[in-house]
């Protein structure tokens, strides 16, 4: 299975990350619009994995969507992060054309994929880019991070590293159920 995991910043390296250092798929491709700034991570992560003993290839690229495609799910945790003085509605016009162009790139190069969406307003840009990608509503989904989960008492107590393990694999396997029942001869070696 191919994951790429579109921005490099904390929660996009941070994503790559666990998707390396578990073990839970192939490979996974980290983009970012910055020059280097994925290369270098993921080259970080790559010489770890003997280390930490995982096989998972990791690849960093600039604005190389190319290196996405075939891509069974796709991460979308680009965005600009709220300044101080932002509205909400700054923020959402902002992000809403940064998650526009992700989408058609994303598509463009994986048409089959799975979208999960982490950019901010989730509920706004997982509704962006499931209107931009033209894919049916059961492939595109939106997933808050650890973040906006630790708000809620009860997730506060549960945002411990194994559950957040537990909730990407319980996602990667509604992804690859999704796929399967659209595609009944994928197979998947890895997972």
């Amino acid at each position: 299975m191919k994951i790429s995991v579109i921005g490099a910043g904390n929660v996009g390296s941070t994503c790559a990350n666990v998707l390396a250092h578990y073990d839970l798929v192939k490979e996974v491709v980290l983009l970012d619009i910055k020059q280097g700034v994925a290369e270098g991570k993921s080259l970080d992560m790559w010489q770890a994995s003997h280390i930490n003993g995982y096989s998972t290839r990791i690849k960093g690229v600039t604005n190389d969507y190319n290196a996405t495609a075939g891509s069974d799910v796709v991460v979308i945790t680009s965005g600009l992060p709220r300044k101080p003085g932002m509205s909400r509605d700054d923020l959402i016009n902002t992000n809403a054309e940064i998650v526009k162009s992700v989408t058609e790139n994303v598509v463009k190069h994986s048409p089959n994929t799975i979208i999960i969406v982490v950019s901010n307003p989730l509920d706004v840009m997982t509704y962006c880019a499931y209107l931009n990608a033209g894919l049916p509503s059961k492939q595109v989904m939106g997933k808050p991070c650890c973040l906006v989960a630790t708000a809620i008492p009860w997730c506060r107590y549960h945002a411990t590293l194994p559950f957040l393990v537990s909730q990407l694999r319980s996602l990667l396997r509604l992804a690859v159920w999704t796929k399967l029942s659209t595609a009944p001869n994928l197979a998947v070696a890895k997972l």
